[in-house]
């Protein structure tokens, strides 16, 4: 809102010692109504484009492993079986299952465009199908979804 205020500020008339006051509060109510008209009647598009998590059927394919599961180029598969899902579909928490020892939490990390998710020491980063799994700093792997 600071940048708002200096750009719509540096418009009007320059500040003199008579009504300064008033003049700083007007630009400052000036810029919040700036900020909040492109908050609201922004691009939607934009927000539409970001991809905020993997997709499922609903809340009925909690528990289900078969519907997410990312094959790798290391000749491996990894089910990710959901714990949490929003009424849309949309994985919140899940169990990425790495190995016979049953699965890793993993927890939804909102990102700009894309996904992530991250549990203990392990972190899935991807858009739409395309995924990089990550074991740790030092080892990573390029996965796909298989459907």
């Amino acid at each position: 809102m600071l940048i708002y205020r200096r750009i719509f500020c540096s418009i009007t008339f320059p500040i003199a010692d008579e009504g300064a006051l008033m003049h700083i509060r007007f630009c400052t109510a000036a810029a919040g109504v700036l900020a909040l008209a492109v908050t609201l009647f922004g691009n939607p598009l934009l927000a539409a484009a970001a991809d905020l998590g993997l997709m499922t059927s609903g809340p009925a394919s909690v528990g289900n492993c078969s519907e997410i599961v990312f094959t790798c180029e290391n000749g491996r598969h990894y089910p990710l079986c959901p714990r949490a899902v929003t009424v849309e579909g949309e994985v919140v928490t899940a169990s990425l299952h790495t190995g016979h020892y049953g699965g890793v939490h993993v927890r939804l990390v909102p990102m700009g465009v894309g996904y992530r998710y991250a549990g203990h020491g392990i972190w899935l980063d991807g858009f739409r199908e395309n995924a990089l799994l990550n074991f740790g700093k030092h080892h990573q792997v390029a996965c796909t979804i298989a459907h």
